[in-house]
């Protein structure tokens, strides 16, 4: 294993930075772990759970993960870390998905890209000072027919030209 790689999860192990599940929270978790004869495979589920309240999924989280579940917390970061809808860091109140898919690509995902960049006054992965809106980029939103796609939250919209995105930006204060 690479050496951060190591000292990151031991750090995780040791203190779980004072992180404590909402008791909700732990029931859900428990709850769908009982769905799988693998506790592993409710990881995905308990993180959204833990993400759906906090907005992202802070190191402690990992950690009581795992002690609910009964694995090991690299079990849990290692399906964190995977999955690009889990956000590791906080995110913006909206988080804008801008699909780079090949569809996209040739469609006009650049286009679209540098105009929400202008819009927004953002790069790919950076949040708005006012924290409304994070900007990041996303492999397939499975949009194609609508190509060039984003999502806001949980909204799919596409195509989407450079001169809607002031209006569809409207509507997530």
């Amino acid at each position: 294993m690479r050496e951060p790689v190591r000292e990151h999860l031991q750090s995780l192990a040791s203190d779980g930075d004072g992180f404590v599940l909402d008791p909700d929270d732990r029931r859900a978790i428990e709850q769908e772990r009982h769905h799988y004869e693998q506790p592993q495979a409710a990881c995905i589920e308990a993180l959204k759970i833990v993400q759906r309240r906090h907005g992202w999924v802070p190191d402690g989280a990992i950690v009581a993960i795992a002690e609910t579940l009964g694995i090991g917390p690299a079990a849990v970061e290692g399906v964190a870390t995977f999955y690009s809808l889990i956000f590791r860091q906080p995110v913006g109140r909206h988080v804008i998905l801008v699909c780079d898919s090949s569809a996209c690509f040739l469609t006009g995902y650049d286009t679209l890209r540098q105009a929400l960049a202008r819009e927004l006054g953002l790069d790919l992965g950076e949040t708005s000072a006012d924290g409304r809106f994070t900007l990041l980029p996303v492999c397939c939103l499975g949009a194609c027919d609508g190509a060039p796609a984003l999502m806001i939250d949980d909204d799919t919209y596409g195509p989407v030209a450079p001169e809607d995105l002031a209006e569809l930006l409207e509507a997530y204060p």
